[in-house]
């Protein structure tokens, strides 16, 4: 290295100090203003709902409020891109379910960010099981009596989505596994693909907990699986897709939380040692419960791990059903 150039590292090393030591200070003293909570979504569903009571909790344990921001669009990429551009200082967060940050990424090509380079994971939040359902007026009651229809009259069944979410990916996914074409007809929006489902206008659809369970009760829709790998503490008595001749099959909504890539590793620690509290709560289960989700909280290497196993995964699942959005 010639004098010059040692003369201008030394040069350079005390800024570089103080520049290390503010932004560990600043780190410490986050937050110092309110923290937008991001939801890729309308208020009101399962997502909504998970980040509505974190929201709650982080509020009440950094002193600053957490204010849900719902920014719809584009099965949560509008969101997740807001949150992927915004400033690295922990004081914009993302709550998204994995449909967003290990599906919609080989839809959305062009979204304008890259899910594992732009986001940094803090952890898994929550579960949600998602429900086979079929309306009592079709008369099933289980999973091989619907397989067996499907058999019988290939392509005049119908199933009902409302978007690129899981309840899509796991229609495909089992429509694959056990051999069967049923038609996707796509609805504007979950309601209307209740009324449809409901009504037997198409005969099967996933739903996630917190619609189907209420609708169970009500007996305005029948269960014939359950996707998750064990049955649900929500509904033990519905069998698991898995133990009805579907083995490995374990499909959920999972609910994260991420900060904008670049985000202290203080303050990362810090939100994932707060939420680990907050969940732990026997009150915040107990509201988890009453929605139909259960807590499941990570550590940052294990949803970091887990986005890109499960975007690994559906892009087989896509590649495999030659799965096209309408």
């Amino acid at each position: 290295m010639s004098g010059m150039g040692r003369r201008g590292l030394l040069a350079t090393a005390p800024a570089l100090l103080a520049a290390l030591r503010a932004s560990e200070a600043a780190a410490q003293a986050w937050p110092v203003r309110p923290v937008a909570m991001v939801v890729g979504f309308a208020p009101g569903g399962s997502t909504d709902v998970v980040a509505r009571l974190l929201a709650e909790r982080l509020g009440a344990e950094f002193e600053q409020p957490f204010v849900v921001d719902n920014r719809a669009g584009a099965s949560g990429t509008v969101g997740q891109a807001f949150v992927a551009r915004a400033r690295p200082d922990g004081h914009t967060l993302l709550v998204t379910p994995n449909s967003t940050f290990t599906m919609a990424r080989h839809f959305f090509p062009n979204r304008g960010y890259d899910d594992e380079r732009d986001l940094a994971p803090v952890c898994m939040i929550a579960s949600m099981p998602i429900f086979l359902c079929v309306s009592p007026r079709s008369g099933m009651k289980d999973l091989s009596e619907l397989v067996r229809r499907a058999k019988a009259e290939p392509g005049r069944l119908n199933y009902a989505v409302s978007g690129a979410g899981t309840a899509f990916f796991s229609t495909e996914l089992l429509l694959g596994a056990a051999g069967i074409e049923v038609q996707r007809v796509t609805y504007r929006g979950g309601a209307q693909a209740m009324q449809a489902l409901i009504a037997n206008e198409v005969q099967m659809a996933f739903v996630d907990g917190v619609t189907a369970i209420p609708l169970m009760a009500a007996g305005q829709l029948v269960a014939l699986g359950v996707s998750t790998a064990s049955r649900s503490a929500l509904a033990p008595d519905i069998p698991t897709i898995a133990e009805q001749g579907y083995p490995g099959f374990d499909v959920a909504t999972d609910i994260a939380l991420f900060a904008p890539a670049g985000t202290p590793a203080d303050i990362i620690q810090r939100l994932h040692a707060a939420t680990a509290k907050a969940m732990a709560t026997p009150e915040m289960q107990e509201r988890l419960r009453q929605a139909s989700v259960a807590a499941d909280v990570t550590t940052p290497e294990e949803l970091r791990a887990y986005t890109s196993r499960e975007g690994a995964r559906w892009a087989e699942v896509i590649r495999s059903r030659s799965i096209k959005l309408e």
